[in-house]
């Protein structure tokens, strides 16, 4: 590419963040999606009240990136890298569910067949019931999580509307809240309701307990958010951020 000219600089810039931000936001759903499986004890790590969801952990590193995105790139960027990031959590999981499909190693099971307490352990019956999440988690993760990025790009961009390029934390929190109160539910409602063995209270509670640490890191991550605007508004220069701002906003950016 010709980078002599200030046009063909900033297209680079522009491709070069766009790259970068669907890449922490790919990496970090999918990561999501493989250790939601594991639900843990909030009381247990720091005596509140409550279960979760591993998976939201690093959620709010995702709802962070998905407001970087709209910000920079609209809803259509924002939607782009949310079918592309579904697809690749299909093939991820088509990928892990053959593995467990495979026969095991002899010597594999022999050398796993205890654990550090000597204590008998079946290593095949771990890896398949870790990573063999089943397919009513697996259709609750992606319904849930296109419908939110869907909810929360939609959202983004009207308040977007109201506040103009002020109130960053405004569109980016209120799109945050809302989305996920709809994703923390649905997630669990399909996966652990509808084809698992929850009760509605079950998913009601964790559901609950999600929504309250999300709404959480939302507001904590505020100033991360402003940070991130800050060295994005410094690599791309004043008036390209700007421009690329517009455009944004008339989602013609992608």
């Amino acid at each position: 590419m010709d980078l002599t000219t200030p046009n063909a600089r900033f297209a680079h810039k522009k491709q070069q963040l766009y790259l970068v931000l669907s890449a922490i936001f790919i990496v970090n759903a999918l990561l999501a999606e493989i250790i939601g499986v594991k639900i843990f004890s909030v009381d247990e790590l720091m005596g509140l009240p409550g279960n979760l969801t591993a998976g939201v952990l690093i959620w709010p590193v995702v709802f962070v990136t998905t407001d970087i995105l709209n910000e920079y790139f609209g809803r259509a960027g924002v939607i782009r890298v949310s079918l592309l990031t579904a697809g690749l959590i299909s093939y991820a999981f088509v990928v892990i569910l053959a593995t467990t499909e495979l026969p095991p190693a002899a010597f594999w099971l022999d050398v796993n067949k205890v654990d550090a307490q000597g204590r008998p352990f079946d290593i095949e019956f771990a890896y398949r019931s870790i990573f063999r999440q089943g397919l009513g988690i697996i259709i609750g993760s992606l319904v849930a999580f296109l419908v939110g990025q869907i909810l929360d790009a939609t959202v983004f961009q009207a308040l977007r509307r109201v506040t103009g390029s002020r109130l960053i934390w405004l569109r980016a929190t209120g799109s945050t809240l809302v989305s996920q109160l709809v994703d923390s539910f649905v997630v669990l409602f399909v996966a652990f309701y509808l084809f698992g063995n929850w009760s509605f209270d079950q998913v009601l509670s964790v559901a609950n307990t999600n929504y309250w640490y999300k709404f959480a890191a939302a507001i904590l991550l505020t100033p991360v958010l402003y940070l991130a605007h800050a060295l994005i508004d410094r690599y791309l220069g004043q008036e390209e951020t700007v421009e690329l701002q517009q455009e944004a906003a008339a989602d013609v950016s992608v």
